[in-house]
């Protein structure tokens, strides 16, 4: 049986307690999931999480096409989250997200994945929808908090 897919939010973290979370989770790759991989929060943008993960042994992948569309971010922002789901499982239907989507499936059952956006809390993030539209367990890792703990 594939083990479960994981996934993370930075907001509120260092990169490096980032990175001790994917490690201690033995996470293989880390798949970002915003649809504007760069940050203001230092060490989050792409080119510099891709660089940290690549010195801590962990790989990569952007999946641009499993971001949410800006109406859903704007509707995060606003604290509208039943807005932002409807808004993403529109999106979510369409064919480019649907390959990536596949690809993703396909990476999370042959190693340990995690799916990476800026929101701290899981239940208020497309991550999560993107994590259950797998069809394997997930499990919602913390950064600053050991894999199994509460």
């Amino acid at each position: 049986m594939a083990a479960p897919i994981s996934t993370i939010g930075y907001e509120g973290a260092t990169p490096d307690a980032l990175v001790a979370a994917l490690r201690d989770a033995g996470i293989e790759t880390l798949v970002d999931v915003r649809a504007l991989a760069n940050s203001r929060r230092p060490g989050f943008a792409k080119r510099a999480l891709s660089a940290a993960l690549e010195q801590a042994g962990i790989g990569y992948l952007h999946l641009r096409a499993l971001g949410t569309p800006a109406e859903g971010r704007a509707a995060v922002r606003a604290g509208k989250p039943a807005v932002m789901r409807r808004v993403f499982a529109a999106h979510l239907a369409g064919d480019e997200p649907q390959a990536a989507l596949a690809n993703l499936s396909d990476l999370a059952r042959r190693q340990r994945v995690c799916v990476l956006c800026l929101e701290a809390d899981p239940a208020t993030c497309h991550r999560t929808l993107v994590a259950e539209a797998v069809g394997l367990p997930v499990v919602h890792l913390r950064p600053g908090v050991k894999a199994g703990s509460r």
